[in-house]
């Protein structure tokens, strides 16, 4: 278990803000970026800008663009990225998940090699049914319904996975410790923890289009970039036992972590890419100041 983050002092401090160019960003964006901005200021610290722009079909250069001005007019800077390091230069690039491919299958082969990931031949359609039908003790998670592991290796087996060199055509999950308890410490919330099989199942560390997921990316990224403490939003922390779970079996440091409380609208829904009247592009159409904005975030 990563050690208590108060007993922590760390004199090279490394953050992180990764947008993903889906959309442009929002408010609850611009409270959890200028978070981590004021976390590595105030640490004396570093903080780098991921382009988190793996999925092909939803990320769009405009959105790109949109989100380093944004980011820039918050008054939020970073000393490494892709703007600044052209993704060639830097100490850790690239910058940009599209271009990092060969770290996630490496990964991804030291899974494989473990037998801690397995291949899941259920299509959208099926996992559309689970999740219409009635289950028991099968509860919702963050990426949805529980997994009931329909692909799962039989107990006390391993999937055969040596007749897949590559990962693309079917899906591939991270088989959970059921029963384990995985615990972490919060700079925010404080002491958490989550019981494997209970409250999140086998999750999808490749897709059968042949990209990365989240999980995987995102463990594989922050620990090759020597990120120290993540800052994210609340909505994540359940993914982080996953990401704990990851980090373990890859042989890595764990960071520590900080999730900041979620911004929510008026009917108490979480703030999300599609309330466009809330992106920090039209509120500074309609005249919002830095300061005002970030008032408004708190």
């Amino acid at each position: 278990m990563p050690p208590h983050y108060t007993d922590h002092v760390n004199p090279s401090y490394r953050g992180r803000i990764a947008p993903t160019p889906t959309g442009l960003l929002h408010l609850g964006h611009a409270r959890t970026f200028f978070t981590a901005f004021c976390r590595a200021r105030d640490a004396g610290g570093t903080l780098i800008l991921r382009n988190e722009d793996l999925d092909p079909q939803r990320c769009r250069p405009e959105f790109t663009d949109a989100m380093y001005e944004d980011l820039r007019w918050l008054g939020i800077s970073w000393q490494e990225g892709p703007d600044i390091h052209t993704d060639i230069g830097g100490p850790f690039a690239p910058y940009t998940q599209s271009r990092r491919r060969g770290h996630y299958l490496r990964a991804w082969r030291a899974l494989r090699d473990q037998g801690v990931i397995y291949p899941c031949t259920c299509s959208r359609k099926d996992l559309s049914r689970i999740a219409q039908a009635p289950h028991e003790g099968a509860g919702e998670s963050d990426e949805g319904p529980m997994y009931p592991g329909s692909c799962r290796p039989a107990a006390g087996t391993v999937a055969d996975a040596a007749q897949y060199p590559e990962p693309a055509g079917v899906n591939w999950r991270f088989q959970v410790p059921d029963g384990e308890s995985i615990g972490f410490e919060d700079a925010h919330f404080g002491p958490q923890r989550f019981l494997a099989g209970r409250d999140f199942g086998d999750f999808l560390v490749w897709r059968r289009d042949d990209v990365p997921a989240y999980q995987l990316a995102v463990v594989v990224d922050d620990a090759a970039m020597q990120i120290t403490e993540v800052v994210r939003g609340a909505d994540l922390l359940l993914s982080t036992v996953r990401q704990i779970l990851l980090y373990r079996a890859l042989g890595l440091e764990p960071p520590l972590w900080y999730h900041c409380p979620l911004l929510r609208d008026q009917s108490g829904q979480r703030l999300a890419k599609r309330h466009d009247a809330l992106s920090i592009r039209s509120l500074r159409e309609q005249g919002k100041s830095p300061q005002e904005l970030l008032a408004e975030a708190r």
